[in-house]
């Protein structure tokens, strides 16, 4: 005799239900996710950082410093004199609504210091001239002074939360970055020969900024002009 078929089962209807038909999943799938309320969605921040600001006389030495260095033909990006600044405290990405209090700290602390005076002098590249990375022109005058405000300003940013500088305060205005090794024997050459005109300038106050990076470089704008006492 052949072998009898056992008995059809009835399909279980737990199973059934396990398994469920695929468009069951399909319309699961498309139902969108939920939208975060206005208290979820991530602020707009601002590009912040605090300097002194180059008058125009400096600014015009800068510029006539700058030029045998680009004649060089370097793979340089060059700042635009008018741009130059002298940081103090670069804050970052920061929330616009912060700005008011670190602001507010940043007048009154400043305003315990005297005017002072610094002076354009020399030219150079860190880490060095054997292997540049930014060319800079240096600051001499009444550098002490300057040290001090920057541990001031300092100061007043570590108690909104941002953390001190890990490497120490060198005084000096960035005159370009070096991007790659063209002509790179040539700009180091020449900034060994070349003198910026030595100016002098009083600083009467610093400068909250907002920087915005554009693909030819970066834009600054002041947001607070803070003068010394």
């Amino acid at each position: 005799m052949g072998r009898q078929s056992g008995p059809s089962h009835p399909k279980d209807p737990a199973r059934r239900q396990r398994c469920g038909p695929r468009t069951g999943r399909l319309l699961r799938a498309r139902v969108p996710a939920p939208v975060p309320d206005a208290g979820e969605r991530r602020r707009e921040t601002v590009r912040t950082f605090v300097a002194l600001p180059i008058p125009q006389e400096s600014q015009k030495a800068l510029d006539e410093a700058q030029e045998p260095l680009r004649a060089t033909g370097a793979d340089v990006r060059w700042t635009c004199a008018a741009s130059i600044h002298l940081t103090l405290k670069f804050l970052g990405e920061i929330d616009p609504e912060m700005l008011p209090g670190i602001t507010g700290a940043l007048r009154e602390s400043v305003q315990a210091h005297r005017p002072f005076t610094l002076c354009l002098r020399g030219l150079g590249a860190f880490p060095g001239l054997r292997s540049p990375r930014i060319v800079w022109c240096g600051i001499e005058g009444e550098t002490h002074k300057l040290e001090t405000l920057q541990k001031d300003v300092e100061n007043v940013c570590g108690r909104f939360g941002f953390p001190p500088e890990e490497r120490a305060f060198h005084p000096h205005l960035t005159l370009g970055r070096v991007r790659g090794k063209r002509n790179l024997h040539r700009l180091v050459e020449c900034i060994k020969i070349t003198s910026v005109r030595e100016t002098s300038f009083e600083v009467n106050g610093i400068n909250v900024y907002k920087s915005t990076l554009k693909p030819d470089g970066a834009v600054y704008d002041v947001l607070e002009r803070l003068p010394l006492g």
